[in-house]
This record gives C-alpha cells, structure tokens and sequence, in this order.
C-alpha cells in the first residue's frame, strides 16, 4: 500500500526536477500565459467541483462499505463464539446431570444402606460440580459491569497468602503423589521488594489462586511449582510455572475462552473457566496475560499488572 502512494509523488517529484533545472541552469525558461475566458475558467472550475465531490463520494462509500464489512465479520465472530459456547456449555451440563440421574437411579435400586450413601455421594458430588460451574460463569458475567474496589495491595504479602492456602492444603489432603508436590514462592528481596499496587484484591487473589490451582491440577508427582514476581516498568508481572506435562501448540490460543478444554484437560476436574476468568480480572486492570509450554516439560502463565490505575 505505501508503494501505491508512493506512486503519486513521481510526477510531484519530476516536476519539482525540471523546475530547479530550469530556474538553477542556463536552459530556457520562457514565461507562458494562457488566455481563458471567464466562462470556460466557471467551466473548468465546475468540473473540477465535481471530481472533488466524486472523489469524497467514493471515499465514504468505500468506508461505509469497509465499516459494514467489519460489523458482519464482528457479528459472524460473535455468532460463531456464542455457538461455541453453548456446545461447550452443553456439554458440561450434561456429563454431570446424566451421572445425577445414573445415581439417583442406583439410590432408588440400592439394596443396602452402604450402596445408597455411595449413590448419594455421587449425586452430591455433581451437584458441587455443577454449582462451581454455575459460580464461575456468574463470575466473569459480572466482571464486566462490577466496578472494581480498588486499594494499595501488598503484591508479596498476597502471593505468600496464595502459596500458603495452597500448600496446607496439599499437606492435608489423602495422596502421597500431591503431598510431594512443592510450592515455591520466589519474589525479589534486594535491591527492594515488589512494589505495592492499586487493584481490587479479592480478584488478584482470585486469579493467582485459579493459576495455582491449575497448575496443581495438573501436576504429576514430585512436580515442581514456582509463584514468581517481578517488577517491569510500569507494571508488575506474576509468573506460574510448573512442571507438568505441558499443553500441546494448538490448544494454547484457546486456553483463555470460556468452557474450553485442550486434549490434555478433557480428564481434569473443574468448570473450565479458570484461565478465562484470569484474563478477565487481568483485563479489568488494565493489564494482559500469555502463557508458554512445552509438552512434557512443563508451562509458565504470566499475568501483566500495571502498579497505578488505567
């Protein structure tokens, strides 16, 4: 496109040529006048009001007409996520109602007391399932009107809270392969701490615990786990990282939408709508997320925060 433009200024460029050649050299330079009568001049003029007006036309049209373009794409997008979407939706509702049913059907059928506890543990446990879910949604749905309790947060004091929930809870649950699971928490000490920034804490905490606990999700034994901040510039930057089994390359530019499950998550508890509510509290801010892995080596989701509010 520049070189089409360029285009234009050759004939500029070749007339401003001759004429310092013309008025810097010895070469003659005549003095031409042209004798026009004042109703071919109106004429003249008038053709070229017209052109001008043309012209203006077309470039409206032209940008209406783009305009229209972007709004259909816009719309087809929309139509497409919101198809997307309700698949996805579908199909996160009906695993657990067919298992409420299934279990509901065993409670009915069980011929002792141990069978229907055992059926009622069932349905309970999809009850939660579904309630999170719901939770969840409700979430990022009022992350877009909820205005944001802003306050001075301590970046640090908040990660250590985030790493020692999560670490108890390791500690406390029923799997010898989770309780090898470490958590570090690695933040800068000198030549000064991280510094403080002015953001909702509740949704912080939010997104740092939702990191967390996907990065334990899907963590293997003896698998190592690193809650890492950093101050660049203007922002600060919070860094998950683990040493799980990765996620595959085409899965990583739709981990952030809503419901999404990659090939290695179809298996995985939970609503899938942590990492979406992530960027969705991080967006609020006024700040943005990317994540990198590698198959079998492990994945780093880094979350942008700037220290001031935008």
């Amino acid at each position: 496109m520049r070189r089409r433009w360029g285009f234009i200024l050759v004939p500029v460029g070749l007339g401003l040529l001759l004429a310092i050649l013309l008025n810097q050299t010895e070469l003659p330079n005549p003095v031409m006048r042209v004798l026009i009568s004042l109703s071919t001049l109106l004429l003249f003029l008038g053709i070229l009001l017209s052109m001008g007006i043309a012209v203006g036309l077309i470039a409206l049209w032209l940008a209406e007409r783009q305009h229209q373009q972007k709004i259909a794409w816009l719309h087809t997008e929309s139509t497409q996520d919101r198809r997307r979407f309700l698949q996805r939706l579908d199909h996160e509702l009906k695993n657990p109602l067919m298992a409420i049913r299934a279990g509901l059907a065993n409670f009915a059928n069980a011929p002792t007391s141990k069978s229907r506890r055992a059926a009622l543990a069932t349905v309970d446990g999809q009850t939660i399932r579904l309630s999170r879910l719901t939770t969840d949604l409700r979430k990022i749905a009022e992350l877009e009107n909820r205005p944001l309790e802003r306050s001075a947060v301590d970046l640090e004091q908040l990660l250590r809270e985030v790493v020692e929930v999560n670490q108890d809870h390791l500690e406390a649950i029923d799997s010898p392969e989770l309780r090898s699971v470490q958590i570090k928490l690695i933040v800068p000490q000198a030549p000064w701490p991280l510094p403080t920034i002015y953001a909702d804490w509740d949704l912080i905490y939010l997104a740092v615990h939702n990191l967390l606990d996907n990065a334990l999700k899907f963590s293997r034994p003896n698998c190592a786990i690193e809650v890492r901040g950093r101050e660049d510039g203007d922002f600060v930057v919070v860094e998950v990282a683990d040493t799980g089994p990765g996620i595959n390359l085409e899965d990583i530019p739709h981990v952030w939408e809503e419901l999404y499950r990659g090939q290695g998550g179809r298996t995985a508890q939970g609503s899938g709508l942590g990492l979406a509510l992530v960027k969705a509290i991080v967006d609020r801010h006024g700040g943005n997320t990317a994540i990198d892995s590698k198959i079998d080596q492990g994945t780093v989701v880094t979350m942008r925060l700037p220290k001031t509010a935008t």
